[in-house]
């Protein structure tokens, strides 16, 4: 539909400041066309007639930055199983982490020398220390804790004898792990001794076999 624009005899009231004048409705009509541009006798279309603007399909933007990697970079490590008990195979030189029945971890060690051989047996883990503090059995004098102290970082025992006690712990002497030198402790690298420190608790089960 389309609407005409033509010229009307009603009339409107317009105030003025001081007077009050009637206008007939075309010259009002007129200015108003006037005003907008329109050039008297033009048709116009109706509202409903013109195109609409139609909105393409909204488009995401393009996502910038670094790529966002795996899923497994973000998720957290699956928890370790929990260690059960421990294993020393004095045939092999080296020490097993059991959960279960699974070998969680093993590490190679030093063994007791043949005249002061590691004893076999069932045991149970009854001290854990951070840091030792090491006394030496010929002089009595106490040594600095540390990577160089004769216990390394870690010690673990498992076994009370008459003249002390036996039990896992640190070295700086790392040439004589895989061989039997030791005074019947079970000597690892301290990084090794560190990572069964973690694995083992108190009153854990230690196996040791020939």
């Amino acid at each position: 539909m389309t609407h005409r624009i033509a010229p009307s005899l009603q009339t409107i009231a317009v105030k003025t400041p001081g007077s009050r004048a009637i206008w007939p409705w075309s010259w009002v009509f007129s200015l108003a066309v006037a005003a907008l541009g329109i050039a008297p006798g033009a048709t116009l279309a109706s509202p409903s007639a013109l195109p609409l603007a139609v909105s393409p399909d909204p488009v995401a933007p393009a996502l910038s930055g670094p790529p966002l990697g795996l899923p497994e970079d973000y998720l957290p490590d699956a928890p370790k199983p929990l260690a059960t008990h421990v294993v020393l195979r004095l045939g092999e030189k080296r020490v097993y982490v059991y959960g279960g029945e699974t070998v969680l971890d093993s590490y190679p060690v030093a063994i007791g020398a043949p005249a002061t051989p590691t004893p076999t047996g069932e045991y149970q883990i009854f001290q854990m220390i951070v840091d030792p503090v090491w006394q030496s059995p010929w002089t009595g004098e106490i040594h600095e804790p540390g990577p160089n102290s004769a216990l390394g970082l870690r010690w673990i025992g498992f076994l009370t004898l008459d003249n002390g006690i036996i039990g896992f712990h640190g070295t700086p002497t790392v040439s004589s792990i895989g061989q039997a030198a030791s005074n019947g402790c079970v000597r690892l690298r301290n990084e090794d001794v560190v990572a069964l420190f973690n694995h083992v608790q108190m009153g854990m089960r230690v196996v040791v076999t020939p």
